[in-house]
């Protein structure tokens, strides 16, 4: 698949309804939320006057704003923790949450390598297998080095042979790596660990003797306040001490780009991939026999690029005028633009990218927001579908250029993390290994694709996942998600936690906004920049589409969505407030002028833009949430949910819009429809959050959309 940057991103009972109903008097508590006071900071923005009274909430280190934390959360516990029922729901989320995760293998010589989280645990396990049936051995297991679950594990990429397996650990959600090398067939550490390697790309060297990565400078390299940009790429030689890992490519880079390296199957040439926000990328060659440096192969256009290099051939997946993406070669002598043959040609779905394994291609495609694969000739004749399961997703693909084994993993709505092996010759699919999904029935529950017209005309399809046989009388309790950005799909994905939700008649709906992939690069530059607003557009029309055709109501419609998706939740409670009646607003960018000056968010100025440009103020202004509350209307009830060591997100966002709204919303002191601020500890973005903490969250979550919409 072609690269992306991270923003950026969880046995059936019988519960009887008794057993979930939610205190009528659990609203009881005198307690008001505490007072924000107003420091009023003016800044004169383009020739206008910007006036934001809680500046002083940025600063998370200070006394004043530590202490206001503090009393915040007292306040949201005072009405959550009453919620009769809270018990229970704890007791099934438990069971729903022990649904595993499951990743495809990955192959490296005789060896197998894959992820899987079982039951309790915090944390996916790394295994390793000898053999594609072989027995299943635990390589890495990173819930033995925090019993409360807080180390996660990153990332993880086994070398040609599989005898060493590089891989990331961060503490506490902050995603800030670690880079650690496990000897597979002992399980004996190396001495060599790298920092500063987040999300890291690694290409290793044929014979074992280093590796290619990515990592980020050390304070002192960099001015001040700049470390969390200046991605660049770097050699390491095993047992060498890091310190002198020789840079290889990024001196001329600009801070906020993004390299990442790929090797050819002979090892001869370095493949190295830059983007440039979220619509443009290029990509360099270098022939590593010789001293010459990377050279540019692609325009400088204003297009996507991703590839890799297979028996002395580039294989190039690209949007250049092919906004559903096509598939070009090259040679690697003679790699220039003006080469390349088409290969793939655009079709109606989307090319999301092809795998080379066992000589073949494996094409992964996406249509209407579910997944395809195909199966092609090197040289691009098709030979057919891959059979799946149903419509659902595959979340990855395993295999290797000279071997036969292939899999991939699948799951939908219904089914839990599934992988499947791909005979070559028939193309059909055997089971490799699954997930169970003790309690949960799969036959019991009906999803439907809908599609509706957002305000400009544009059809917008949306997914709603209930109970069969569920009346739709227009009251259903309905809780509602989005996106809309960052070229990212939302597809049929497994959630085990969403069942806690249609067990008490609930409806689940996803729609796949404009911002997103699901129809190409045309659908993502359409919710972007200028174009932001349609994605809060289609997000209003389809709560206004849900209630048209009586799934639910606005006294029973709630939504949720984080990070990009908390803005969309921002946009949609300001500008249209009426239309909701509960909002979990989570991880959220709200304060539009001024996200670019905190944590990573420089990187994202290609898709939002910068109040910096005056003409793009202009679009940020139009709709920054923070900047669009307005004083004595009345509003949803909210739970704005962050963290304290989120380093994508800056937790002052939800934090000032809190103070706002529980300053200057009708009901911002609301007891019965509260305007709430939940701050998670040792807690991320979200990546790598252990289990027990995402039941923490989900429990919060439930408990207050159900005491909302009046499910008893």
């Amino acid at each position: 698949m072609l690269k992306g940057m991270f923003l950026f991103t969880l046995l059936f009972v019988s519960l009887s309804l008794s057993a979930m109903v939610l205190a009528d008097d659990a609203t009881a508590s005198s307690s008001a939320p505490p007072v924000a006071p107003r420091k009023p900071v003016e800044d004169t923005i383009h020739g206008r006057r910007i006036v934001d009274p809680y500046r002083w909430l940025e600063n998370a280190r200070s006394p004043e704003t530590q202490k206001w934390v503090e009393e915040e959360s007292a306040y949201t516990r005072s009405l959550l923790d009453p919620l009769s029922g809270r018990e229970q729901l704890r007791k099934r989320l438990d069971q729903l949450m022990s649904i595993g995760s499951l990743s495809a293998p990955q192959v490296g010589g005789k060896y197998y390598f894959y992820t899987k989280r079982e039951g309790t645990q915090n944390q996916p396990v790394l295994f390793v297998r000898e053999g594609v049936h072989g027995a299943n051995r635990i390589l890495v297991d990173v819930n033995k080095f925090a019993a409360d679950g807080t180390l996660a594990l990153d990332w993880w990429a086994p070398s040609e042979d599989g005898k060493y397996v590089a891989y990331g650990t961060s503490p506490s959600g902050s995603e800030l790596s670690t880079l650690h090398i496990i000897e597979t067939a002992t399980a004996k550490l190396l001495p060599d660990t790298i920092e500063r390697t987040r999300a890291a790309s690694i290409a290793w060297k044929l014979d074992d003797s280093g590796f290619f990565y990515t990592r980020y400078p050390q304070k002192g390299e960099v001015p001040e306040g700049e470390e969390v940009y200046h991605r660049r790429v770097f050699y390491h030689t095993l047992s060498a001490d890091p310190a002198n890992d020789p840079l290889v490519f990024g001196k001329d880079l600009e801070p906020e780009d993004w390299p990442g390296v790929d090797l050819s199957n002979d090892g001869r040439w370095l493949l190295i991939s830059v983007d440039h926000g979220w619509t443009k990328s290029e990509l360099y060659l270098q022939d590593l026999q010789g001293n010459a440096p990377p050279v540019r192969i692609t325009d400088g256009k204003n297009f996507l690029y991703g590839g890799q290099i297979y028996n002395g051939k580039i294989f190039i997946t690209t949007n250049e005028d092919a906004p559903r993406y096509r598939m070009f070669v090259a040679d690697v002598s003679a790699p220039a633009r003006a080469n390349w043959r088409e290969l793939i040609p655009q079709s109606d779905a989307i090319l999301q990218g092809a795998a080379i394994v066992s000589g073949l291609l494996l094409a992964q495609y996406e249509k209407n927001a579910s997944s395809q694969l195909k199966l092609l000739d090197i040289d691009g004749h098709e030979r057919g579908d891959v059979q799946l399961p149903q419509i659902g997703t595959v979340g990855g693909i395993g295999g290797k250029w000279n071997r036969k084994e292939v899999f991939f993993q699948f799951n939908s709505f219904t089914m839990p993390d599934t992988v499947l092996q791909i005979d070559l010759a028939t193309r059909g699919t055997s089971l490799w290994s699954k997930v169970d999904a003790a309690g949960v029935d799969p036959s019991q529950y009906e999803v439907k694709q809908l599609w509706f017209n957002s305000k400009d005309g544009t059809r917008v399809p949306m997914f709603v996942f209930y109970r069969k046989g569920l009346k739709l009388d227009g009251k259903n309790p309905t809780q509602l998600t989005g996106y809309g950005g960052f070229n990212v799909s939302l597809t049929p994905e497994f959630r085990g936690d969403r069942f806690a939700w249609l067990e008490h008649g609930g409806v689940f709906a996803v729609a796949n906004l404009r911002g997103g992939a699901e129809f190409g690069e045309d659908w993502h530059r359409a919710g972007m920049l200028d174009k932001k607003q349609n994605v809060f557009d289609d997000f209003i029309a389809a709560a206004e589409f849900l209630i048209s055709q009586k799934y639910t109501d606005k006294e029973h419609l709630a939504i949720r969505g984080g990070s990009n998706g908390g803005l969309l939740m921002g946009a949609a409670l300001t500008q249209r407030p009426d239309l909701f009646r509960a909002v979990v607003c989570q991880v959220p960018l709200l304060d539009m002028l001024r996200y670019q000056n905190f944590q990573i968010a420089k990187l994202w100025i290609p898709e939002y833009g910068s109040s910096d440009d005056p003409k793009q103020f202009e679009w940020l202004y139009a709709y920054s949430p923070y900047h669009h509350v307005k004083d004595g209307a009345e509003y949803p009830a909210i739970l704005f949910m962050t963290a304290d060591t989120d380093t994508r997100v800056d937790p002052m966002h939800a934090k000032k819009m809190a103070a706002l709204m529980q300053a200057e919303a009708e009901n911002g002191k609301s007891p019965e429809r509260p305007i709430l601020l939940r701050i998670d500890t040792k807690a991320g973005h979200g990546a790598g959050k252990p289990i027990a903490k995402q039941i923490d969250d989900l429990v919060d979550i439930y408990s207050f959309l159900l005491w909302q919409v009046g499910t008893k």
